[in-house]
């Protein structure tokens, strides 16, 4: 006799006959009965690391350093060159020549004074190719205000004439009838017996000024209070080592790890707002952002511009002639002589190849001085870095990661890589009233007594220990103010794509 009532569901009722009926068997296919399985399933605990360990920072942590400051700007001045040049030059008449002072001339420092005086011997050369030259004697010196429509542009000018000590006349190729087409300096002087000094003048340090302004970069990562307690089936970790079963783990930890390569991408790729500019956000509201120059900006603004760098294999000289071209800019710079190369994976090929290809003309990698790395090649190893000289010079190369992940610099490849001098450089600090030493290359972040703005973390709500407020979820919050410094940038090199 059956079972029957209503205190029984007419499903447990049980058939005549043994079958497979849909109301009687376990779907293992749509999902909707998961636990119902009746065998459990081989279940990898731990994710797959499918991209392997995907952080960026560590760049300027490795090239540079951490200083606090107080304002929303930081200002420091480099020393412009000590000897007296112009390269924007042009032959007026007879033995007049005009120096243009408000264009981009070395030795101009702002205040429309040139910064030669008679009896001052110059060698003059045209600036296509710097053989046709000759040395003069300067004779006199005058400032004169040009009209808008006479050479090149209205503004202050410096007439000198200048007395050949060859023959009466300029060389026939520096007579040009074009403007700024010649380029001097100043090698020494020349007196008469029994000459005073009456009408010498003394000439100020010139120096350039740079700023920048730090940039508040933030983040936050908020789970409700159910999610905060679920427990997952799969054991989390992370590339900071956080591990556990619990999901919002792992996703406050990549938060965390995301943000801080923020924190370096946004003062690498960080521009300023442009003059007299104010963005518009979507709610039609001009904010008061104002920016920071990165790394690349600096670069291609103050430094030294290099495109299409050639691998072994490229005609002629190849990558051979383009790395010597590079150091015979370095040479007319500040010539430091260690560098560190971050490189994308294509241009790093390019330079082992480069070496490779041409071991007589480096030096091996046992023979660089490694002074960076207190002269160990296994401390360089260590940290990613092979050596090599050339010439003068010890270069420490290394891929940088950012050029080649696919989610950052690898969409675009317009970035091959960068060249920083290592050590530190010489500049005047305006509060302190003395010369400083400064990495070239280093980070300054908003602090003072009662704040600290280098790395801020904290939790509001009320769940995960926090009490802040009476929402039934945990806030985790992360904030930052910091820009970077790039301090005699006419020495760094940017690599990039043709």
């Amino acid at each position: 006799m059956g079972l029957s009532g209503g205190a029984f569901p007419a499903s447990l009722i049980p058939a005549q006959k043994k079958m497979a009926l849909q109301d009687n068997y376990l779907n293992f296919a749509d999902g909707t009965s998961d636990w119902s399985q009746q065998y459990l399933p081989e279940l990898y605990e731990q994710e797959v690391e499918r991209y392997g360990n995907r952080t960026l920072s560590g760049f300027l942590r490795m090239v540079g350093a951490e200083m606090p400051m107080t304002s929303d700007q930081v200002i420091w001045s480099e020393q412009n060159r000590l000897h007296v040049s112009y390269n924007q030059v042009a032959w007026k008449s007879g033995t007049t020549f005009e120096i243009q002072l408000d264009e981009a001339n070395p030795a101009a420092s702002g205040n429309n004074t040139v910064a030669i005086k008679a009896n001052q011997t110059l060698l003059i050369a045209d600036n296509a190719t710097g053989l046709i030259t000759q040395k003069v004697i300067v004779s006199t010196v005058t400032h004169v205000t040009q009209p808008a429509n006479v050479g090149g542009g209205a503004g202050t000018k410096a007439e000198i004439v200048v007395v050949p000590y060859d023959k009466a006349t300029i060389t026939a190729g520096l007579q040009t009838t074009g403007d700024d087409t010649l380029n001097l300096f100043v090698y020494g002087s020349e007196f008469e017996k029994g000459s005073d000094d009456a009408s010498m003048t003394s000439i100020e340090p010139g120096f350039t000024e740079f700023n920048n302004s730090p940039i508040i970069i933030r983040d936050k990562y908020r789970v409700n209070g159910s999610d905060a307690a679920q427990i997952g089936w799969i054991e989390v970790s992370t590339e900071d080592g956080t591990s556990g079963y619990l999901w919002y783990l792992k996703a406050e930890s990549e938060t965390r790890l995301r943000f801080e390569d923020y924190m370096e991408m946004a003062l690498v790729e960080g521009e300023k707002v442009a003059t007299g500019y104010a963005p518009v956000m979507p709610n039609a509201t001009a904010v008061n952002l104002k920016g920071t120059q990165g790394l690349f900006d600096a670069i291609e603004t103050r430094g030294n511009v290099y495109s299409g760098f050639a691998g072994a294999a490229a005609p002629g000289s190849g990558a051979m002639g383009d790395f010597d071209a590079i150091l015979k800019q370095l040479d007319k710079q500040g010539a430091i002589e260690e560098n560190m190369l971050f490189l994308s994976r294509a241009t790093a090929l390019d330079f082992d190849d480069m070496i490779a290809a041409m071991n007589g003309g480096f030096a091996s990698t046992a023979a660089a001085s490694y002074g960076l790395f207190d002269n160990e090649a296994e401390m360089a190893l260590n940290f990613g870095f092979t050596g090599f000289r050339r010439g003068s010079y010890d270069f420490y190369k290394t891929d940088w990661k950012y050029l080649n992940d696919a989610s950052t610099r690898g969409l675009s490849n317009a970035i091959d890589g960068v060249m920083i001098p290592a050590g530190t450089s010489t500049v005047y600090d305006q509060m302190l009233g003395s010369n400083i030493r400064r990495p070239f290359l280093h980070v300054r972040y908003r602090a003072s007594e009662t704040e600290d703005r280098r790395y801020k973390n904290w939790i509001t709500g009320s769940v995960g220990g926090a009490y802040t407020d009476g929402s039934d979820s945990m806030s985790v919050h992360f904030l930052t103010e910091r820009c970077l410094v790039t301090q005699a940038a006419n020495n760094f090199v940017l690599f990039k794509t043709v």
